[in-house]
């Protein structure tokens, strides 16, 4: 186990801090969580965002087959124009997820798009930056991190051997 419940929890507060504090001028946010685990840290940074955030949040998801990521799916028509994004997953691997789910995104003008991830690994293969990061995470080729998530609760994180 690399993150515990408890743990899990306080970095998502963390982050959800974070974000509200970098766009304090912003009137709306739009949480955009890939499908699966990513919608569930999505709504938990909904929660804690509203605790704090004056604007409006916003929740959508996005399905993309991460292991061969072509057609993407929004759960709802969007205008992105002048918005500010904020892409969630679980895990940032090796980047290539995010740099895919970006694509229905920049077929509008959004204002910025922001990235966060629970955990992220240290070896990208692919351009992506993430903005909010709950552990960052040194790992082997060979290695895989799993999020658990149960009943819309993050239950940990795990290292896993292919």
């Amino acid at each position: 186990m690399i993150l515990d419940k408890h743990t899990a929890d306080k970095k998502l507060r963390r982050m959800a801090l974070e974000v509200a504090e970098r766009n304090y001028e912003n009137k709306e946010i739009i949480l955009i969580g890939i499908k699966e685990n990513g919608i569930f840290i999505a709504q938990k940074i909904e929660a804690y965002l509203l605790e704090v955030f004056p604007g409006f949040v916003r929740v959508i998801s996005l399905e993309i087959d991460k292991k061969n990521p072509g057609e993407i799916k929004l759960s709802e028509e969007t205008d992105f124009n002048n918005k500010t994004i904020l892409l969630i997953d679980d895990v940032a691997n090796s980047g290539r997820t995010m740099l895919y789910a970006l694509k229905p995104l920049l077929q509008q003008h959004p204002r910025q798009i922001q990235t966060l991830a629970l955990v992220e690994r240290t070896h990208k293969q692919f351009p992506i930056d993430v903005n909010y990061v709950g552990l960052s995470v040194s790992t082997t080729l060979q290695e895989n991190i799993v999020v658990d998530v149960e009943g819309g609760e993050v239950l940990g994180a795990r290292l896993e051997n292919n």
